[in-house]
């Protein structure tokens, strides 16, 4: 057994296996060719639960949402969602009607090949934004996906969803509790596009555990703002965020109970497996070469530290110093300034890993050369001590390379470009 002070303590054991962890859930991924025919690789993800579940879920903060997240926000009203189909490849946002009509067209394929109902199956899609979905190419499929999901498909699953994504994200744990254990796994895709307020990414985490609707509710919106809701990549919240938790009861366990520590065990151990996939999120960026915690320390209050923090880890100036491995504490002080936060100069301290680079808003006597050699390090952890309060409040984040700006400057227009040379515009 581990322990894991991030998360409330939960006792807990890390197990193989990601969605189809729990007991009770299959998965499994096709290829369909959505963003280029021509092209084989998993672009079909359908996670299914053997039985009915208590689902919530979260969506993206921005007011420009898509077709998949509006329609899978009005099937999670129903307390007996049993599956979740998504692709990558195309994100079906700013498609107006016809996108709605494919999202429904994707859901409605996947209850007819299961057997259940078109309101129990959610959607999630991620891609490109403003191109039609070629729907043509993926309802034909979606039979021979049902065939093929399995208690191990979770593996494919995760690399069905991925878009610049290098490598799949899944994390699983098993939790014991009085009268038994439960166990919860999840898989997820983002590395571009990542901003708190849910980050462009697409979450689906699954559990075996007996949990009422209003207490995963509260489970799941204090694990996302706990995880989800403290990474950044790039500034940028996307059009298709998405955090979907299925629970379908089938583990050896009493049903918790409201208020219960059993209760509070399950919140802690959702907020684990999405703090994992986060940092997994965030270690994947987008031609990043630095993986940087922001803890800001002793601030007044949670706003506080969460302005602070949050400004620091935005800031374009502070990441291009930390791809090049420049311990440039000036920038750092100057957007916790900018922040919004009640600061005082004078007070504020900032370290580079464990040594001091500035000590009363003042230059320590730190040598520059022993500062480098942190930030030269794929991974540290910058903190701020505003020396205010007791209010404290993490981050993560990321250099800003030249390889990420060449990587994003012309998706859009070659995606239009290759879909005319063959002829599919």
């Amino acid at each position: 057994m581990t322990t894991d002070g991030e998360c409330c303590r939960v006792p807990f054991k890390k197990i193989e296996g990601g969605v189809t962890a729990p007991k009770g859930f299959r998965a499994g991924a096709i290829s369909c060719g959505i963003k280029n025919p021509k092209i084989e690789r998993l672009d079909l993800a359908l996670i299914v639960s053997d039985s009915p579940t208590v689902t919530d879920g979260l969506f993206t903060t921005n007011q420009v949402k898509a077709a998949p997240v509006k329609l899978s926000a009005q099937h999670l009203k129903n307390s007996d969602i049993r599956a979740i189909i998504a692709n990558s490849g195309n994100a079906n946002a700013c498609t107006g009607v016809r996108g709605i009509q494919d999202a429904k067209a994707m859901a409605r394929g996947a209850a007819e090949a299961l057997g259940v109902k078109m309101r129990q199956v959610l959607v999630g899609s991620t891609g490109i934004i403003g191109m039609n979905m070629p729907i043509e190419r993926i309802t034909p499929r979606i039979a021979d996906l049902a065939e093929k999901i399995s208690d191990s498909g979770s593996d494919e699953a995760s690399r069905a969803i991925m878009t610049s994504d290098t490598k799949p994200k899944t994390y699983a744990i098993e939790v014991p509790c009085k009268g038994g254990s439960f166990r919860v796994g999840g898989i997820a895709k983002g590395a571009g596009m990542i901003c708190p307020n849910m980050a462009t990414m697409l979450c689906f985490i699954t559990t075996d555990a007996k949990i009422g609707k209003a207490e995963m509710n509260k489970a799941v919106r204090h694990a996302t703002d706990m995880s989800f809701n403290r990474i950044t990549i790039d500034g940028d919240t996307s059009t298709n965020d998405t955090v979907i938790v299925m629970a379908n009861g089938q583990a050896d366990m009493p049903a918790i109970k409201k208020g219960s520590e059993e209760a509070e065990l399950f919140r802690c151990a959702l907020h684990k497996v999405m703090l994992e996939l986060a940092k997994m999120m965030v270690g994947d960026g987008e031609r990043v070469t630095k993986f940087v915690e922001i803890r800001v320390r002793n601030a007044r209050t949670q706003a506080d530290a969460r302005k602070a923090a949050e400004a620091v880890a935005k800031s374009l100036l502070v990441k291009c110093s930390w791809h090049g491995s420049d311990p440039n504490w000036g920038r750092v002080i100057h957007a916790v300034g900018y922040s919004g936060a009640r600061i005082r100069e004078e007070l504020i301290d900032i370290y580079f890993g464990g040594l001091i680079a500035c000590k009363g808003g003042l230059v320590s006597k730190t040598p520059v050369a022993e500062l480098e050699k942190i930030v030269k390090q794929p991974k540290f952890a910058v903190t701020i001590d505003l020396n205010l309060g007791s209010a404290n409040y993490d981050v993560y984040t990321t250099d800003l390379s030249e390889e990420y700006v060449d990587f994003n400057a012309a998706e859009y227009s070659a995606a239009v470009h290759t879909k005319r040379q063959k002829g599919l515009a």
